[in-house]
């Protein structure tokens, strides 16, 4: 699914889920076998295979949701 990184106000890491509506918080990042991993405020886990580092935000990415 296509997602939108962003930074808040707050500086925090926020995902955008266009297709659900959905704007929530990264609360974790880990690393696992598909690529980095963001879990988020409402539980979703969502899987990263290509994120780039540095991280170049606002920008739209491909996710593969795991939980």
């Amino acid at each position: 699914m296509k997602v939108m990184l962003r930074r808040n106000n707050a500086g925090n890491l926020v995902v955008y889920v266009a297709k659900k509506d959905l704007e929530e918080e990264v609360v974790k990042e880990s690393e696992g076998s598909e690529g980095k991993i963001f879990t988020l405020a409402n539980g979703w886990e969502l899987a990263f295979p290509n994120l780039p580092d540095p991280l170049v935000l606002p920008q739209t990415f491909e996710a593969k949701r795991l939980a």
